[in-house]
């Protein structure tokens, strides 16, 4: 458990006591769920997404097919935009971000698809929302080359000053973002 992302050893050894603990009511119906996820959930053959069939339920739908792609690094970046609900359009899971370091190279991104899907989708708009990391944005500037030629307008997240943030809180970096990303009142 202390392996999951979010939980250290002692976080880790209170979840599983507690489990122990209620072992009829809530160890062994996760674990049969668990088993369930690990049976059905994959990955959307499309876009990337986890879902139970083979095209997820964005890109099964109908009213996502407005010619916008929106470029994340994995699913949880996906989940958060959906969750937000700014985004009417359809996603495209790279699967990580360039990272000389990690030895993570294009090859292991799903670039190729995303150009294949630009051309049979009618897609217009790729935008970039990618974390604003070094490796973000070295995958955003890579995908964004990978993509001249295509036709479609390529766009990235506004960056910057956050909604309800004051100056005073914020790093160098960021307002260095803010102040070369203004625009007219």
């Amino acid at each position: 458990m202390a392996r999951l992302p979010g939980l250290g050893p002692r976080s880790a050894r209170r979840a599983v006591l507690h489990l122990v603990k209620k072992r009829d009511t809530q160890l062994r119906p996760l674990a049969r769920l668990m088993e369930e996820v690990g049976r059905t959930v994959r990955s959307c053959l499309n876009c990337g997404n986890l879902s139970t069939g083979d095209v997820c339920a964005i890109c099964a739908s109908a009213k996502r097919q407005n010619g916008q792609i929106c470029v994340v690094e994995d699913v949880a970046d996906l989940w958060a935009m959906e969750r937000a609900q700014v985004f009417e359009g359809r996603y495209h899971v790279l699967g990580g971000t360039l990272s000389p370091l990690d030895d993570i190279g294009p090859e292991d991104l799903h670039i190729p698809k995303l150009r294949d899907r630009i051309s049979a989708e009618e897609v217009t708009e790729v935008i970039l929302a990618l974390n604003a990391t070094v490796d973000g944005q070295t995958t955003a500037h890579y995908v964004a080359r990978e993509l001249e030629g295509t036709g479609v307008i390529v766009s990235g997240l506004a960056q910057g000053v956050p909604v309800g943030g004051e100056l005073d809180y914020l790093d160098g970096g960021t307002l260095r973002a803010a102040l070369s990303s203004r625009k007219a009142f």
